[in-house]
Protein backbone atom coordinates (compact mmCIF):
# COMPACT_ATOMS: atom_id res chain seq x y z
CA UNK A 1 0.00 0.00 0.00
CA UNK A 2 1.12 3.45 -0.95
CA UNK A 3 1.35 5.90 2.22
CA UNK A 4 1.94 9.31 2.36
CA UNK A 5 2.73 12.12 4.68
CA UNK A 6 -0.63 14.16 4.98
CA UNK A 7 0.09 17.70 5.45
CA UNK A 8 -1.85 20.50 7.53
CA UNK A 9 -2.53 23.55 6.92
CA UNK A 10 -3.35 26.45 9.39
CA UNK A 11 -4.60 29.65 8.72
CA UNK A 12 -1.94 32.47 9.58
CA UNK A 13 -3.70 35.49 11.28
CA UNK A 14 -3.52 39.12 9.39
CA UNK A 15 -5.44 40.65 12.07
CA UNK A 16 -3.01 42.92 12.81
CA UNK A 17 -3.52 44.35 8.79
CA UNK A 18 -7.64 45.64 10.44
CA UNK A 19 -7.18 49.54 10.48
CA UNK A 20 -5.51 49.52 7.35
CA UNK A 21 -5.07 53.18 5.20
CA UNK A 22 -7.36 52.52 2.04
CA UNK A 23 -8.59 49.31 3.29
CA UNK A 24 -12.24 49.23 5.59
CA UNK A 25 -12.13 46.49 8.56
CA UNK A 26 -15.25 45.01 6.55
CA UNK A 27 -13.21 44.74 3.03
CA UNK A 28 -10.27 42.84 4.85
CA UNK A 29 -12.45 40.39 6.92
CA UNK A 30 -14.19 39.25 4.20
CA UNK A 31 -11.45 38.54 2.48
CA UNK A 32 -9.76 36.96 5.32
CA UNK A 33 -12.84 34.49 5.43
CA UNK A 34 -12.30 33.86 1.79
CA UNK A 35 -8.24 32.94 2.42
CA UNK A 36 -9.72 30.89 5.35
CA UNK A 37 -12.02 29.11 3.29
CA UNK A 38 -8.97 27.86 0.88
CA UNK A 39 -6.54 26.75 3.88
CA UNK A 40 -9.64 25.00 4.85
CA UNK A 41 -10.38 23.52 1.77
CA UNK A 42 -6.74 22.83 0.82
CA UNK A 43 -6.70 20.14 4.15
CA UNK A 44 -10.21 18.54 3.14
CA UNK A 45 -8.99 17.86 -0.25
CA UNK A 46 -5.50 16.38 0.87
CA UNK A 47 -7.65 14.18 3.52
CA UNK A 48 -9.82 12.91 0.40
CA UNK A 49 -6.75 12.43 -1.24
CA UNK A 50 -4.90 10.54 1.75
CA UNK A 51 -8.32 8.11 2.14
CA UNK A 52 -8.48 6.98 -1.58
CA UNK A 53 -4.81 6.58 -1.89
CA UNK A 54 -4.87 4.15 1.15
CA UNK A 55 -8.43 2.40 0.01
CA UNK A 56 -6.33 1.99 -3.38
CA UNK A 57 -9.21 3.98 -5.42
CA UNK A 58 -6.25 6.43 -7.13
CA UNK A 59 -7.38 5.36 -10.61
CA UNK A 60 -10.97 6.78 -10.08
CA UNK A 61 -11.84 9.92 -11.72
CA UNK A 62 -13.07 11.26 -8.77
CA UNK A 63 -8.98 11.04 -7.81
CA UNK A 64 -8.36 13.20 -10.50
CA UNK A 65 -10.55 15.81 -9.78
CA UNK A 66 -9.28 16.40 -6.52
CA UNK A 67 -6.00 16.68 -7.95
CA UNK A 68 -6.82 18.66 -10.12
CA UNK A 69 -8.66 21.21 -7.41
CA UNK A 70 -5.97 20.87 -4.96
CA UNK A 71 -4.21 23.62 -7.69
CA UNK A 72 -6.59 26.17 -7.19
CA UNK A 73 -7.13 26.10 -3.71
CA UNK A 74 -3.85 25.41 -2.77
CA UNK A 75 -2.29 28.67 -4.46
CA UNK A 76 -5.49 30.35 -3.99
CA UNK A 77 -4.19 29.56 0.31
CA UNK A 78 -0.58 30.67 -0.59
CA UNK A 79 -1.08 33.77 -3.03
CA UNK A 80 -3.30 35.30 -0.17
CA UNK A 81 -0.31 35.01 2.19
CA UNK A 82 2.08 36.42 0.06
CA UNK A 83 -0.06 39.08 -0.44
CA UNK A 84 -1.51 39.97 2.95
CA UNK A 85 2.21 39.20 4.42
CA UNK A 86 3.62 42.54 2.09
CA UNK A 87 0.82 44.76 3.58
CA UNK A 88 1.42 46.80 6.60
CA UNK A 89 -0.40 49.85 8.39
CA UNK A 90 3.32 51.25 9.07
CA UNK A 91 5.07 50.42 5.42
CA UNK A 92 8.94 50.84 5.16
CA UNK A 93 10.07 52.23 1.83
CA UNK A 94 12.37 50.90 -0.61
CA UNK A 95 15.72 50.64 0.41
CA UNK A 96 17.76 52.44 -2.97
CA UNK A 97 20.96 51.07 -1.70
CA UNK A 98 19.52 47.38 -1.46
CA UNK A 99 19.40 44.89 -3.66
CA UNK A 100 16.05 44.71 -4.95
CA UNK A 101 16.28 48.20 -5.67
CA UNK A 102 19.26 48.07 -7.59
CA UNK A 103 18.10 44.79 -9.55
CA UNK A 104 14.66 46.87 -10.22
CA UNK A 105 16.56 49.45 -11.86
CA UNK A 106 18.43 46.91 -13.79
CA UNK A 107 15.42 45.30 -15.31
CA UNK A 108 13.37 47.87 -15.95
CA UNK A 109 15.61 51.29 -16.10
CA UNK A 110 14.00 52.66 -12.96
CA UNK A 111 11.81 52.30 -9.86
CA UNK A 112 9.38 54.47 -11.55
CA UNK A 113 9.06 52.31 -14.65
CA UNK A 114 9.04 49.25 -12.71
CA UNK A 115 5.66 50.80 -11.11
CA UNK A 116 4.02 52.02 -14.57
CA UNK A 117 4.37 48.70 -15.99
CA UNK A 118 3.26 46.91 -12.43
CA UNK A 119 0.26 49.24 -12.45
CA UNK A 120 -0.40 49.11 -16.73
CA UNK A 121 -0.91 45.71 -15.71
CA UNK A 122 -2.68 45.87 -12.40
CA UNK A 123 -5.63 47.87 -14.59
CA UNK A 124 -5.95 44.94 -17.52
CA UNK A 125 -9.34 44.03 -18.40
CA UNK A 126 -10.21 41.22 -16.33
CA UNK A 127 -9.36 39.04 -12.95
CA UNK A 128 -7.05 37.57 -11.37
CA UNK A 129 -3.18 38.37 -9.96
CA UNK A 130 -0.10 40.98 -11.05
CA UNK A 131 2.83 39.38 -9.49
CA UNK A 132 6.50 41.01 -9.71
CA UNK A 133 8.63 37.48 -9.79
CA UNK A 134 12.65 37.21 -10.13
CA UNK A 135 14.01 35.29 -13.23
CA UNK A 136 17.27 33.59 -11.49
CA UNK A 137 17.89 31.61 -15.02
CA UNK A 138 18.03 35.34 -16.18
CA UNK A 139 18.96 37.60 -13.14
CA UNK A 140 16.04 39.66 -13.90
CA UNK A 141 12.55 40.63 -12.83
CA UNK A 142 9.19 40.49 -14.77
CA UNK A 143 5.61 41.22 -13.76
CA UNK A 144 3.22 38.95 -15.07
CA UNK A 145 -0.59 38.77 -15.09
CA UNK A 146 -1.87 35.45 -13.78
CA UNK A 147 -5.69 34.72 -14.96
CA UNK A 148 -6.04 31.84 -12.42
CA UNK A 149 -4.42 31.01 -8.79
CA UNK A 150 -3.60 27.65 -10.70
CA UNK A 151 -2.36 28.46 -14.40
CA UNK A 152 -0.74 31.00 -16.35
CA UNK A 153 2.42 30.75 -13.53
CA UNK A 154 5.53 31.21 -15.36
CA UNK A 155 7.79 28.25 -14.62
CA UNK A 156 10.88 28.79 -12.41
CA UNK A 157 9.94 31.90 -11.73
CA UNK A 158 9.72 33.37 -8.11
CA UNK A 159 7.25 35.79 -6.23
CA UNK A 160 8.32 39.10 -4.91
CA UNK A 161 5.31 41.07 -4.79
CA UNK A 162 1.29 40.23 -5.83
CA UNK A 163 -1.65 42.31 -6.08
CA UNK A 164 -5.10 40.96 -5.56
CA UNK A 165 -6.98 41.98 -8.68
CA UNK A 166 -9.92 39.68 -8.47
CA UNK A 167 -12.82 41.41 -7.74
CA UNK A 168 -13.59 40.54 -4.33
CA UNK A 169 -10.20 42.76 -3.36
CA UNK A 170 -11.53 45.83 -4.65
CA UNK A 171 -15.53 46.18 -4.84
CA UNK A 172 -16.15 46.79 -1.23
CA UNK A 173 -14.54 49.73 -0.65
CA UNK A 174 -13.43 51.21 -4.42
CA UNK A 175 -16.41 49.28 -6.38
CA UNK A 176 -15.04 49.49 -10.23
CA UNK A 177 -12.63 52.13 -9.66
CA UNK A 178 -9.53 49.65 -10.06
CA UNK A 179 -7.01 51.82 -10.18
CA UNK A 180 -7.88 53.54 -6.89
CA UNK A 181 -7.76 50.64 -5.27
CA UNK A 182 -3.73 49.98 -6.47
CA UNK A 183 -3.27 53.06 -5.52
CA UNK A 184 -4.07 52.59 -1.99
CA UNK A 185 -2.09 49.06 -2.14
CA UNK A 186 1.24 50.47 -3.43
CA UNK A 187 0.72 52.49 -0.54
CA UNK A 188 0.88 50.23 2.14
CA UNK A 189 3.21 47.51 0.57
CA UNK A 190 6.07 46.47 3.41
CA UNK A 191 9.27 47.14 0.88
CA UNK A 192 11.43 45.55 3.38
CA UNK A 193 9.47 41.91 3.60
CA UNK A 194 9.59 41.69 -0.35
CA UNK A 195 13.02 42.86 -0.04
CA UNK A 196 13.32 40.06 2.54
CA UNK A 197 12.14 37.87 -0.09
CA UNK A 198 14.16 38.99 -2.89
CA UNK A 199 17.25 38.59 -0.22
CA UNK A 200 16.48 34.77 0.40
CA UNK A 201 17.26 33.83 -2.56
CA UNK A 202 20.94 33.92 -1.82
CA UNK A 203 21.93 35.21 -4.82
Amino acid sequence: MIKFKNMKYEVKDFSQLIGLGGFSDNALNTHFSLYQGYVNNTNKLLDSLDLMTKEEKMGLPEFSEIKRRLGWEFNGMRLHEYYFSAMSKNPILINQEGGLYKKIVASFGSFENWEKDFRATAVSRGIGWVILYYDKTNDGLINFWVGEHDEGHPSGLILLLNIDVFEHAFMLDYGTKRVDYIDAFMKIVDWQEVEKRFMSLSL
